[in-house]
Order: structure tokens, then sequence, then C-alpha cells
């Protein structure tokens, strides 16, 4: 595994690997004496960002189609970089980040576009996500400015991977994860692509009541958010984690696939395809145009509370 930086306040300990993506190796919470892993704990020959407990989603979340970027009456062809002939979850996790700054309780990664030979996005930017540690709570803080001279489209998020249960098969910690997502609005998908407008909550993705994952394959989009905590993920009787999220990331999308031991929670700005929604004259889903020297910001935050 890359060289890791280690983020530890005695309540949460965090691993992040710059040289993958800007990536979350691991989110451990202590419970009674011992390191717990909360999130998705990454392999040790990690391959790729997909394979970590969380990377970030910069310029752009999930999946553009074409893959065409379509902006103020344009197109820009972008390179395919998913099986299914999409561009997906953007550039940021292509890429080694740069250290900014690291001490024991936060760190700053940043990337510059202008320094890649192959960005796949047609304007240049420099991102900085920030990982911090404060009480019971991991903040991460997610940066984009635009450093041309055109307003382009931005967009931002992160996509944690969850454990379905805490522990070991042998040894677990509480019950199976239940989840509550605050979103009263979701899309209806074809191959993952919104088909339009957000209407009703897909009734297998709908989890607006506390309940058990379940074991239906779940990978949707919803909005509507109605709180600032945007979900909930209880593990009955060992650990509850509330993911609080600026109202900029309206959109979560969710990620539940059958037979594995994770599952993924994931705020973002914006609907998958939000370009091309957006060309079709669909309101509401998220994109951000940002001129020239703007920087567009959003902070996303998981707190922790033993049960």
């Amino acid at each position: 595994m890359d060289s890791m930086l280690i983020l530890d306040n005695g309540t949460w300990r965090v691993g992040l690997l710059p040289a993958t993506g800007g990536s979350i190796a691991y989110g451990q919470v202590r419970i009674d004496d011992a390191w717990v892993d909360a999130m998705r704990p990454t392999p040790a020959e990690v391959e790729k960002s997909g394979d970590t407990a969380s990377f970030p989603l910069v310029p752009w979340s999930n999946r553009i189609s074409g893959p065409v970027l379509r902006w103020n009456g344009e197109e820009h062809p972008l390179r395919v970089t998913s099986g299914d002939g999409t561009a997906i979850h953007g550039v940021g996790l292509k890429h080694p980040w740069n250290v900014a700054e690291f001490d024991a309780t936060h760190a700053v990664l940043t990337l510059d576009s202008r320094d890649l030979e192959d960005p796949n996005f047609p304007w240049p930017f420099t991102t900085a996500f920030t990982y911090a540690l404060d009480g019971a709570r991991l903040i991460v803080t997610m940066a984009l400015t635009n450093v041309s001279d055109e307003t382009f489209p931005a967009g931002l998020g992160h996509h944690p991977y969850f454990v379905r249960r805490l522990g070991s098969d042998s040894a677990p910690l509480g019950g199976d994860a239940e989840l509550q997502i605050r979103c009263d609005a979701g899309y209806e998908l074809v191959n993952c692509l919104p088909t339009g407008a957000a209407g009703e909550v897909p009734a297998h993705a709908d989890y607006r009541t506390r309940r058990p994952l379940g074991h239906v394959h779940v990978d949707d989009c919803l909005t509507g958010r109605t709180s600032p905590i945007a979900a909930t993920l209880t593990w009955p009787r060992a650990l509850q984690l509330d993911l609080e999220a600026d109202d900029a990331l309206s959109h979560i999308v969710c990620y539940v696939p059958e037979g594995k031991p994770f599952f993924a929670v994931e705020p973002v700005t914006h609907a998958n395809d939000a370009l091309r929604l957006a060309a079709e004259g669909v309101d509401g889903v998220g994109v951000h145009p940002l001129a020239p020297g703007e920087t567009f910001t959003a902070r996303w935050s998981l707190t922790a509370t033993l049960l």
C-alpha cells in the first residue's frame, strides 16, 4: 500500500492515501478498547481508488453518458472510464494528490489538473480536500476552484463505503447495519442513468424510515433532502454514524450490492448524468456553474455515537 497518512484523535482513526487518488484507506471508531472498522478497509495490495474506503468525486460524480459533457450548447467528448461506456466518478480518483498540510488530526490534499497529462475535463481546475477530526466527528471539506477563463459546471462528492457488520464473523459487534436516508425523491434509472426528473423514491431504495439494508440490489440516486443529517447508519447495540451534509450536497447515491459485506452512501452535489438532464430542460439536478476564479465548497461529516 502506498505511503499512508494517519489521523488519530482517540475517537476516530483515519488512514489517507494521497498517491491513490487522495482516497481514504480506512475509517475506524474506538469501541471499548479496540479500533473497529466502520468504513470498508482497503486491501493491502490496493490496485485502484475504487478499492478503498472512500474516494473523491471531482469535478463530477457518478456517470456522464456518451461520454459527452454538454455545456452552454456545446458538446465536449470525454474518454470512456467505465466498462458501461460512460465517464465515471470524475478525474480526482485517477491521479496522485499532493499533501499540502498534515498533522495528527487534519490533512489537506490537493490536485491541480494543469499538472496532468490527460485530465479528461475541458477546463483547468484546482481542488483541495481537507480531512479533519474533531471529537466524535470526521469532517471532510471539499473545494473546487476554476482556474480557466470560462465558466464551467462544477461537481463535488465523496464515495464512502461502510461495512455491513462491525467486527469479524467470529466476533461481531452489534447487529447488521440499518440505514435511514432523509430524501423524499428519487430518479427512475436505466443502466444507472436517469430517464427524467426526480419523482417518487423507488420502493427498493426507500430508507426514509430506518430499516435493515436488505438483500435486494440497490444503486439509486436520491434527492429532496429533508434534514441537515442526510443519513444515519446504525449497527444496533454498537454504533451510530450520522452523515451530515451541506445543502449543496443535494443528492445521495445509495449502493447496496447483493452478497457483499459493504454498502455505500455517497453525498454528492448533483444527479447522475446531470448535465444531460439539464440540457434537456430538467430542473433541480444540482448543476453548479462556477465562474473563473471562483471556488465551490461543500462539507460533509460523520458523527460517531456509541450505543
